[in-house]
C-alpha cells in the first residue's frame, strides 16, 4: 500500500458537480503511484460497479463510499434549520453489510428524504451504521459548520456523540486545505477538537477533477447547475484550482506536520475490503409451503401444470409422445435446479399468476425463456412450444450476444441453458395495469413471501 490513499473523490455521477471520469480515475492513482482510491459521489452511487470494474481492471483497489446529504433534523421534515436543509458526511463501506447499509440508506434518502437533496438523517445512520467508516465531512459538514459559527462546545459535543454511536475506529476527523479562507479559520480548530476528543484526523482533498488544469471544466459545470456564467467569477466553494486528484508529496506538504492524518488513509483502505460478486445470483428465495425445497416445490407445479392442461383440454398429447414430454420436463427441471433458477421460476409464474387471477391481461410471455415447457406449464407462457415449433433464444449475459436454438419435436436443448455461463432466462410479459402488480410483488417481500437473497 502506497503512503496515501484518497478518500474523498466525485465523479462525473456527481451531476454537474464532478469532472473526474471513472475510466480515468484508475489511470490517474496509477499515475501518482496510490494502490487504492475511494468514490464519494454526492448522494447517489450510479457509479459504483462502472468505478468497481475500472479500477480493478487497472490492479487498483476500489473503495465504495458516499457524501451524503444529512438533514439537520428529521429526514421526514421538508424545513430549513439553522444549518441549512442539510450537511454532508462521508461515508465508506468496509465490507458487504456496509454496503448494504450504505444503499438502504441512500435509497431512503431519496424515497424518504428527498428535499432539495437526497438526505438521510442520525436515524437511518444509528440503524445502518455497521460495517461502515465515517469521515466528518467537507467545509459543509455538521462539525465544520458549527466551528464557522462560532458553536466550539456544541462541535465537540457533536463529535464525541459519533464516536460513541459508531464506535472506536469508525469516526474520523476529516481535514482539508485547498486554500479558502474558510479552511484556513476552522483546521487548527479541528486539529484542537480531534485531540481534545481522542478522534483520529484524516487528510483528504476534495477531488472534483483529475487535474489542476481540469478547474474550468469543473467551472463550467458548476456554472450550468448554478445558472450562471463564467464571467461572474469562480464558483461558489471552487474559488481556487486545489480540487484536483493530488500527489503523495503535495499531500505531505499540506498534512505532513498533522499526526496520523496521512497514515490513517492507507488504515482506513486496508480496512476496506469489500468485494462485488458478479458471477453470484442475486435472486430473492421463494417461500414454498411446509418447508418443502424450492426445486422440489417447482416440480410439483409442473405436474400439476401438466394434468390440469390434459384435464381441461389446453394440452394434447398424442400417446406416441408421451414420454417425450415427461423427458423434456425433467430434463428442463434438471437444468433449473443445476443453474439455481428455481426460485426465478417460482417467483415469475406468482406474480404473473396473481396478473391472470385479477383479469390482468399479459400477453402470452416471450423472451430466451418462453420455449420452456416448465414455463408452459406452470401457466409463465400459454404457449406449447412443440406445438407451434417455436425456436427459443439463450443469451450470453458478459457480450449481450443472442444465440438462435430451434427446438424442434424431440429435441434435447433448454432454453435455460446459456451459452458461455449463468444468465437469468428472459420472460417478458406485456401486463396492463403494471403498477397493481408491482404493488402485489413489493407486498409479498415485505411479507417475506419473497426472502433476502442468500
Amino acid at each position: 500500500m502506497s503512503d496515501f490513499v484518497h478518500l474523498h473523490l466525485h465523479s462525473e455521477y456527481s451531476l454537474l458537480d464532478g469532472a473526474c471520469r471513472i475510466s480515468e480515475i484508475p489511470k490517474r492513482a496509477a499515475e501518482c503511484g496510490h494502490k487504492a482510491v475511494a468514490l464519494t459521489d454526492h448522494g447517489v452511487m450510479y457509479g459504483a460497479v462502472a468505478f468497481y470494474r475500472a479500477c480493478k481492471e487497472a490492479g487498483i483497489q476500489p473503495i465504495i463510499g458516499c457524501e451524503v446529504y444529512v438533514a439537520t433534523g428529521s429526514r421526514l421534515e421538508r424545513t430549513v434549520g439553522v444549518d441549512g436543509k442539510y450537511h454532508h458526511l462521508v461515508l465508506l463501506c468496509e465490507n458487504e453489510i456496509g454496503y448494504r447499509n450504505l444503499i438502504a440508506m441512500v435509497s431512503k434518502g431519496f424515497t424518504e428524504g428527498f428535499y432539495s437533496k437526497p438526505r438521510i438523517d442520525m436515524e437511518l445512520l444509528e440503524k445502518h451504521k455497521e460495517g461502515l467508516i465515517v469521515l466528518s465531512g467537507c467545509l459543509a459538514g455538521k462539525i465544520p459548520s458549527l466551528l464557522l459559527r462560532g458553536e466550539y462546545e456544541e462541535a465537540v459535543d457533536y463529535a464525541l456523540y459519533m464516536k460513541k454511536m459508531l464506535g472506536p475506529d469508525r469516526f474520523y476527523i476529516e481535514i482539508q486545505n485547498h486554500g479558502l479562507t474558510e479552511q484556513g479559520q476552522v483546521l487548527p480548530q479541528l486539529v484542537r477538537l480531534a485531540e481534545q476528543c481522542d478522534i483520529p484526523l484524516v487528510a483528504t482533498n476534495d477531488c472534483h477533477y483529475l487535474r489542476r488544469e481540469n478547474a474550468q471544466t469543473q467551472a463550467i459545470l458548476m456554472c450550468i447547475q448554478t445558472n450562471t456564467v463564467i464571467t461572474d467569477g469562480p464558483p461558489i466553494g471552487f474559488e481556487t484550482d486545489e480540487f484536483y486528484y493530488k500527489t503523495t508529496a503535495e499531500m505531505k506538504m499540506l498534512f505532513g506536520k498533522y499526526a496520523g492524518a496521512l497514515e490513517n488513509t492507507v488504515k482506513i483502505a486496508q480496512m476496506c475490503q469489500f468485494e462485488f460478486h458478479f458471477d453470484e445470483p442475486k435472486l430473492p428465495t421463494f417461500q414454498t409451503p411446509k418447508g418443502v425445497s424450492s426445486t422440489e416445490y417447482l416440480r410439483q407445479l409442473t405436474f400439476h401444470g401438466l394434468r390440469r392442461r390434459e384435464q381441461d383440454g389446453t394440452l394434447v398429447i398424442p400417446a406416441e409422445q408421451s414420454s417425450l414430454y415427461r423427458e423434456r420436463i425433467e430434463y428442463e427441471l434438471s437444468v433449473i435446479a443445476d443453474m439455481g433458477y428455481s426460485d426465478y421460476f417460482l417467483i415469475v409464474q406468482d406474480y404473473v399468476g396473481f396478473a391472470r387471477s385479477r383479469g390482468i391481461p399479459v400477453g402470452p410471455g416471450r423472451g430466451s425463456g418462453a420455449g420452456s415447457l416448465v414455463a408452459f406449464l406452470t401457466g409463465i407462457t400459454d404457449i406449447d412450444h412443440r406445438l407451434w415449433y417455436l425456436g427459443c433464444k439463450s443469451s450470453n449475459s458478459r457480450r449481450g450476444a443472442r444465440f438462435g436454438n430451434v427446438l424442434r419435436r424431440g429435441g434435447s436443448r433448454c432454453p435455460c441453458r446459456t451459452a458461455g455461463g449463468r444468465s437469468y432466462p428472459s420472460i417478458r410479459h406485456e401486463a396492463d395495469r403494471t403498477e397493481k402488480t408491482i404493488r402485489i410483488l413489493r407486498k409479498n417481500q415485505n411479507a417475506h413471501r419473497y426472502g433476502a437473497a442468500d
